[in-house]
């Protein structure tokens, strides 16, 4: 005797094709929240662990459609809003006959309004950003954008100027809005693909921008003044680019509402604290504890225990001062340098076009560098950081405009090399939430000190130093940055041979994020689960995605 086994169709159970019964069809049963769900490789998932692997991917048809068409229209945005072919001569439009500003002017009384202001409005940004779900933040830097072209053009008075920086530093400040809004739009498993693509158009207009200028002024001589016009109509049509972009329904923080289907994200996911009461309304007590912000500070603190996090932490916050000093104040240098009337001999684009450039390969590079970072990692840094106090060196000592540029060209790759694998060794053990905290917090922390340093070493209302001499006190500055890390990568290679451990590791244990060094040292490593990938990051901002099996197997290689 044959058993009859019904076999599923569309929304019945379909009998037609069992032995001796034809035509045959029940209603099919819905799944229950406890019933087993089949994940990769026909395993069966707990209802638990099914709900964790969050929405389907979606089907073909129009929604993907929909999504990859914001997609690449936000890249072609992103690209668009880079196209200030104008930005590379500012300080010579402003030190030239257009302006007649003085040097002095420039150097201690215009440009420290940037940092002032850019700490000012990092953080109120920061949380608008995500309160207002990102569209609003990418028009309002559009709108800085044209302010600052309208009063480069029309402002004729060091106030103006003032004001000018002021809104250039809220478009800085801005950035994040567009580097977080591209993961609204797609899946989590097309996060990293999609970073790659949003970050990619963000440089090629860098790029595009900087050759654009240099060709404009040395091939069609065209005057500074013009070309802020023309920077300024690129920036016109970014921002009618802006008005049709979709407002999302979520962001990260703020705006948490989960619609029907989708998994929680990480934040809600975490365990709630030990003080929840068993019924009623929680107390006030209980209540901080058991709130979104108490258990990211406790997530965090824990993570802090990481040696890599908080290496790499240090890195971010030091070095990056020292790297946007100098890209704030390497123009007046060039200016100082050569000190040119005639504007076809400027080639301040032509430097941005290929230090973006170098800085796009050498990230690039820094994903195949594979070595024990627990080890190896403050000898590394110290190797860099000394490199980049020579260049600063070179840029203060040479009289050749053509050194000064190249030794600016390989600071800013050096500086791009690590910015990579920073990212990876601090957002590898972190949530999607705490990624977003802690560099935020790095960001902020940097623009504290290079705001001191800025008051104390630029600002009239400090030592006022002229540029060069500025530039001998980065290059101190970088050089007591290498004392540090080079003693501290001896100290950890007397304790490595101390404790006889220097032996080489196997291929499959030599990559490893911190939460992997961390489970080592525990002897936990078997038990740990693979963590979300960082992606890409704009201005020290990071999100998330899922790691693929090969992506959990090699962390590091592709940092």
């Amino acid at each position: 005797m044959k058993m009859a086994v019904c076999l599923p169709g569309p929304g019945l159970w379909d009998c037609s094709r069992c032995p001796g019964i034809r035509g045959h069809q029940v209603p099919r049963p819905l799944p229950s929240p406890a019933v087993s769900r089949r994940g990769p490789g026909g395993m069966a998932l707990s209802g638990q662990e099914a709900e964790k692997q969050g929405p389907a991917e979606p089907r073909p048809g129009r929604e993907p459609e929909s999504w990859w068409c914001l997609v690449s229209y936000l890249c072609f945005y992103g690209f668009m809003a880079q196209m200030r072919p104008g930005e590379s001569f500012i300080t010579p439009y402003l030190l030239g006959p257009d302006k007649n500003f003085t040097q002095k002017q420039v150097t201690n009384e215009i440009t420290p309004v940037l940092s002032y202001s850019y700490l000012a409005v990092l953080v109120p940004v920061f949380l608008l950003t995500d309160y207002l779900r990102y569209k609003p933040v990418l028009l309002l830097q559009g709108l800085s954008y044209v302010s600052v072209w309208l009063l480069l053009l029309f402002g004729s008075s060091v106030l103006h100027m003032q004001l000018m920086e002021l809104f250039f530093s809220v478009t800085m400040a801005a950035r994040i809005a567009y580097s977080s809004y591209v993961f609204s739009l797609v899946p989590p498993a097309h996060y990293q693909r999609v970073a790659g693509y949003s970050r990619a158009a963000v440089l090629l207009g860098v790029f595009t921008s900087s050759v654009l200028g240099q060709l404009l002024v040395t091939v069609g001589r065209v005057p500074f003044s013009t070309l802020n016009y023309v920077s300024l109509a690129f920036l016109t049509f970014s921002l009618v680019l802006a008005l049709f972009l979709r407002c999302p329904k979520r962001s990260l923080f703020f705006n948490r509402s989960v619609p029907a289907g989708a998994s929680p994200s990480e934040l809600d996911q975490m365990n709630p604290g030990p003080g929840q009461p068993t019924g009623g309304r929680p107390g006030p007590a209980a209540a901080w504890r058991d709130s979104a912000l108490a258990r990211v500070l406790r997530e965090l603190g824990h993570n802090l225990r990481l040696p890599q996090l908080r290496l790499w932490s240090l890195w971010w916050v030091f070095n990056s001062t020292g790297y946007y000093l100098i890209v704030y104040y390497v123009h007046i240098l060039w200016n100082v340098v050569n000190p040119t009337m005639d504007s076809t001999r400027v080639y301040n684009g032509g430097a941005d076009a290929a230090s973006t450039l170098l800085g796009a390969i050498t990230s690039f590079a820094a994903g195949f560098v594979k070595i024990r970072w627990a080890v190896w990692a403050k000898l590394v840094i110290a190797a860099v950081t000394v490199v980049q106090a020579g260049l600063v060196f070179l840029m203060y000592r040479t009289d050749s405009i053509w050194l000064c540029y190249m030794a600016f060209v390989l600071f800013r790759g050096s500086y791009q090399f690590l910015v990579p694998i920073a990212t990876f060794q601090i957002a590898s053990s972190l949530s999607q939430e705490l990624r977003a905290l802690v560099f935020g917090v790095n960001t902020f922390l940097a623009t504290v000190l290079k705001t001191i340093i800025t008051l104390i070493v630029s600002d009239k209302r400090g030592l006022g130093l002229p540029v060069h001499s500025q530039f001998l006190v980065y290059f101190m500055y970088f050089l007591v940055l290498f004392v540090a890390y080079f003693f501290a990568a001896l100290l950890v290679g007397l304790q490595h041979l101390r404790r006889g451990i220097h032996q080489p590791l196997p291929p499959a244990q030599e990559l490893r994020s911190p939460v992997q060094e961390k489970a080592v040292q525990d002897g936990a490593l078997g038990s740990l689960q693979p963590g979300a990938r960082p992606l890409a990051l704009e201005d020290g901002v990071e999100a998330a995605g899922p790691a693929s099996p090969e992506q959990s197997q090699q962390p590091e290689a592709k940092a």
